[in-house]
């Protein structure tokens, strides 16, 4: 199954003094959120960046797969909570993103520690966005069973 999806930005004026918007294509559920250069870099004021866009994707790509991974070994969970935190640093090469930090809590039952950060870890390596960043980005993800 290959499944394609779209978001469209535009933008006006040159990088510091300019601003933009981006849409989603495919689902239609948000349009021309906007974003500057300063949302990336310094407080956003009501704008998005691409990394926050990133970390949403990492965030919920990660809760489906970690979601999959502990029904398939037998412990559908009740609720998964996800976080990701982007980090966006310049480099020698430019403005980089260098790491993304999953917090995950998650309500499990019946589900031993041992077993729950494995899944956790396996998750974290094998979500689509996960492979998508690998040896680019560090990742990480550190995981709460909750009783």
């Amino acid at each position: 199954m290959t499944a394609v999806r779209r978001a469209t930005a535009t933008w006006q004026g040159d990088l510091l003094k300019g601003s933009g918007t981006v849409s989603a294509g495919t689902s239609g559920q948000f349009s021309d959120l906007p974003t500057t250069w300063a949302s990336r870099i310094e407080d956003p004021q009501g704008r998005t960046s691409p990394e926050e866009l990133l970390a949403a994707a990492h965030a919920s790509c990660f809760s489906m797969a970690f979601s999959n991974n502990l029904a398939k070994a037998g412990f559908p969970p009740e609720r998964v909570e996800v976080t990701a935190e982007i980090t966006l640093e310049k480099l020698d090469a430019g403005q980089t993103v260098t790491t993304s930090a999953l917090t995950v809590r998650a309500r499990v039952p019946g589900m031993d520690e041992t077993a729950f950060q494995a899944e956790a870890q396996a998750a974290k390596e094998n979500c689509p966005i996960s492979r998508a960043l690998k040896g680019t980005v560090a990742l990480s993800v550190d995981a709460t069973l909750e009783s």
